[in-house]
């Protein structure tokens, strides 16, 4: 027979794996836009440092300052996605002491899982104001 205990760390783990993968997913969110947020300071440093010479000063400043714009979206979204995380974190950690001790945790539960939820969607929105910032310049490159 299975000890009591034992049956709702079971059901815990069961219930927990919706937001592993949850959890999974945000980490590939954060990936993407990492990798976004290099290329940014990438493409700033090539430009502070002067390696295109042919480009002229103006266009440079201008372009210093859209990147200047997207670095802060972009960094917004990550920490708004890494805030997601955590709380998707909590959310697990918190299903595991209700489970342990018999507490009654739902309602923390619900605000931990809906607040985590704000945070992505908040992140994802950031994230979609600087891809937005990057298909204006270069529609008005073209």
């Amino acid at each position: 027979m299975v000890p009591e205990s034992s049956h709702a760390v079971a059901t815990a783990i069961q219930l927990a794996l919706a937001p592993v993968f949850l959890l999974t997913g945000i980490a590939g969110i954060l990936n993407v836009i990492s990798g976004r947020l290099s290329r940014i300071v990438d493409r700033g440093r090539a430009l502070s440092e002067g390696r295109n010479a042919s480009v002229p000063a103006q266009a440079v400043r201008l372009e210093l300052q859209v990147l200047e714009r997207r670095h802060r979206w972009t960094s917004v979204a990550m920490a708004a996605c890494t805030v997601a995380a955590f709380l998707v974190c909590a959310v697990i950690a918190t299903l595991f002491v209700e489970a342990l001790f018999s507490a009654p945790l739902d309602g923390l539960i619900g605000v931990l899982f809906t607040g985590a939820m704000l945070a992505l969607v908040i992140g994802l929105a950031f994230f979609m104001r600087e891809v937005h910032l990057v298909t204006i310049k270069r529609r008005r490159s073209d």
